[in-house]
């Protein structure tokens, strides 16, 4: 199972007043450790910061169940969507409901909604949407092996 990671950075970029501007950004990272995020989130920023320096201000672990529409390039825009699974506890009779988070990448919150209910409907088990938000973070990057491993 992945552990995800969302990290937060901040640093100076030129401002349009040619001022400099503190700016910060989030990231999930797909990660063994929090340290390993740490260094994963600075190598993958640090080519996109031109002057001042890189800090990392905030790393906190993310239960995700599944991310949908990664490699969608049409789209910019990331939406968490909360799902709960529906099942009956066979000793109760009672229905219970186990929650997931799904990060998608859509156009439009319309166009996440239908991506998400797609694969839902794939899924064996019984679940409803709950909630649909944009999630504001620049990208994703999934856990990469070394090429030695």
């Amino acid at each position: 199972m992945n552990s995800w990671y969302l990290c937060k950075v901040a640093y100076e970029r030129q401002a349009d007043n040619v001022g400099m501007k503190k700016v910060s950004e989030s990231y999930l990272i797909d990660a063994l450790s929090f340290t390993e995020a740490e260094e994963r989130v600075i190598r993958e920023v640090t080519a996109f910061v031109s002057m001042g320096a890189l800090e990392v201000v905030n790393i906190r672990r993310m239960k995700i169940a599944e991310i949908i529409g990664a490699e969608n390039d049409q789209a910019d825009t990331y939406f968490k969507a909360k799902v709960e699974f529906i099942s009956i506890d066979e000793a109760s009779g009672q229905e219970k409901k186990s929650p997931a988070v799904m990060v998608v990448k859509a156009q439009n919150l319309k166009a996440a909604l239908l991506l998400v209910e797609e694969v839902l409907e794939q899924k064996i088990s019984n679940a409803q949407i709950s909630k649909v938000e944009e999630f504001p973070i620049l990208d994703i990057y999934t856990y990469e092996t070394s090429e030695g491993e």
